[in-house]
């Protein structure tokens, strides 16, 4: 099992910085690839990162690359998403979550999901 929480939203200015946390609690953490998405409303729920547990491999889809990163720190059981240049049309709900492989992560069909952080962005 498996329990993750997001922090790190806000509302930030077009152009700006946010990074945003995802603090999990489990035993095998460091065994499970971790990712991001993100959900505006009417719209449906967007991959926006993933991060292998094996070698550190990243995933982007186009819309971010460039300008998100994810990394991890498995000693502190952390994932992280460092968001630059945040555009009005990245503001969404944004929700980590957790699977057994990158591509299940990117598919959308993690096995643990949290409850979201609130990214706003002003333009």
């Amino acid at each position: 099992q498996v329990q993750l929480e997001e922090s790190g939203g806000g509302l930030v200015q077009a152009g700006g910085s946010l990074r945003l946390s995802c603090a999990a609690s489990g035993r095998t953490f460091s065994r499970y690839a971790m990712g991001w998405f993100r959900q505006a409303p009417g719209k449906e729920r967007e991959f926006v990162a993933a991060i292998s547990w094996s070698d550190g491999s990243t995933w982007y889809p186009d819309s971010v690359k460039g300008r998100f990163t994810i990394s991890r720190d498995n000693a502190k059981n952390t994932v992280y998403l460092q968001m630059n240049s945040l555009k009005p049309e990245d503001a969404a709900v944004y929700y980590c979550t957790a699977g057994l492989t990158p591509g299940a992560v990117r598919r959308g069909n993690g096995d643990y999901w949290g409850q979201g952080t609130q990214v706003t962005v002003s333009s």
